[in-house]
């Protein structure tokens, strides 16, 4: 049994009060709407666990950045409705997003992220929306739900017109003719691969504001093969990384989730690749942010 402290990053006690830290990180394992492989419910565990292995020296930034706090919250239990759970979702981020935090949340799959955005924008007001993703996730309903996984991006659409979709390679007819304009602006892997100014298309999405969602499957399953629905031709950390340092250094973000991860053990590089990932954009957010977000 590992004497490490059971928290993200495995901090000692002085860097993970919530009463103090400036960055906070919410587990939500939850998989109410998988349409293909579940799993993902074990994600946010499995991400923590492999947190703890996670050097705190950044080799880009050439800095240590844990030393503002992250606090590790309960995890939000799994409702028995789709509605319900967004629900509690919501409750449980809005509180901690009004301390003024930065709130990076661990899914559980990707329907999640829309109660996330609307705690962010009743918190911080009107935002813009970066998505990572192998799917557009426009549908209006899928299952016989509008809280379905395959829907969330449709929900963000309620929240806030100006989403970046980005690594986007799987999308239905649907989303192609109810959500057109949408589609059109999407930066796909051809252009991401092709275009060497693809960031600034990217960019050019959003506004001052940003909440940034990571669904892991946006990586090529190659690098993160523990997902439920894996696309091929997917995102490189490279890639994914260079995005993320210009809108953390262009853009004011408030918060983030990473979501969809599926432990397939004893294959445990996805949860390390999502762990580090999330001390990535805690790097980058102390970095670049300075104070952080505030209300």
């Amino acid at each position: 049994m590992s004497d490490i402290p059971d928290n993200f990053l495995g901090l000692p006690a002085e860097l993970c009060d919530p009463a103090t830290a400036k960055y906070a990180v919410l587990p939500v394992p939850y998989e109410g709407t998988v349409s293909y492989m579940p799993g993902t419910a074990g994600g946010p565990a499995a991400i923590l666990e492999a947190s703890k292995q996670v050097e705190w020296f950044d080799e880009e930034l050439l800095g240590e950045f844990h030393h503002a706090g992250v606090a590790t919250y309960p995890a939000v239990p799994p409702a028995q409705t789709p509605e319900e759970e967004m629900a509690r979702i919501r409750a449980a981020a809005e509180p901690i997003l009004r301390e003024g935090k930065f709130l990076l949340t661990l899914g559980g799959e990707h329907s999640i992220t829309a109660p996330l955005a609307a705690a962010v924008a009743a918190v911080h007001g009107p935002i813009s929306v970066l998505q990572f993703d192998a799917h557009g996730d426009l549908r209006d309903e899928y299952n016989g739900t509008k809280h379905s996984h395959a829907a969330v991006m449709r929900r963000v659409l309620d929240i806030t017109p100006n989403i970046a979709q980005v690594g986007i390679r799987n999308f239905s007819m649907e989303e192609y003719n109810d959500c057109r304009k949408q589609v059109d602006c999407m930066v796909m892997p051809k252009q991401i691969n092709e275009d060497p100014d693809w960031t600034d298309a990217a960019l050019a999405l959003l506004g001052r504001k940003v909440y940034v969602t990571i669904d892991i499957d946006a990586f090529d399953p190659s690098l993160a093969p523990g997902t439920g629905t894996p696309e091929p031709g997917g995102m490189t950390w490279q890639q994914v990384t260079r995005l993320l340092r210009r809108v953390f250094a262009e853009r004011r973000v408030v918060a983030a989730d990473i979501v969809e991860v599926r432990p397939i053990p004893p294959n445990h590089t996805t949860e390390f690749l999502a762990a580090r990932l999330a001390y990535k954009l805690i790097a980058y957010a102390q970095h670049f942010g300075g104070e952080g977000p505030k209300p």
